[in-house]
């Protein structure tokens, strides 16, 4: 290889690297692909307001919930929980759900709703944890205690 073929194929490699070392990093996505991407996600979610509206431990609280706007956060929520490619666009947990009184019942109802909706949607038991892993801390900005 003469000098002047290895120069250029060094430029390019170097090129190459710069360009993937002030590339924004890639959010892993695995999660997210496992779910079934954007439309899993919306169908999860429609499955969990169906749970939640028929379940007697949870129905009251979303009596008067814009129902097409409780989807549409969910699955924001999800995707970016999941590592999609998703912003959340709503309130915090607390002031979303403050002066609910929402109990440990009633949050754990919410839980078993969800995953006989990730059940119906096929998601792999493995992913399910991972995504209530990431959602199980946020009892402590909904359930109110006394």
């Amino acid at each position: 290889m003469d000098f002047l073929h290895r120069v250029s194929t060094t430029m390019l490699l170097v090129g190459a690297l710069v360009t993937l070392f002030n590339s924004p990093a890639r959010a892993d996505d695995k999660l997210y692909k496992a779910f079934g991407e954007k439309p899993g996600l919306v169908h999860i979610t429609q499955d969990l307001v169906t749970n939640l509206l028929a379940d007697p431990r949870t129905s009251a609280y979303f009596e008067g919930v814009s129902l097409r706007r409780l989807n549409e956060k969910l699955v924001e929520q999800f995707c970016v929980l999941t590592g999609g490619p998703c912003e959340y666009t709503g309130r915090t947990m607390k002031r979303t759900h403050e002066g609910l009184n929402i109990d440990r019942a009633a949050f754990n109802a919410l839980v078993e709703d969800l995953q006989k909706a990730m059940d119906k949607n096929n998601v792999p038991f493995r992913s399910q944890n991972k995504l209530l892993s990431k959602l199980a801390p946020m009892y402590r900005d909904i359930e109110e205690r006394d």
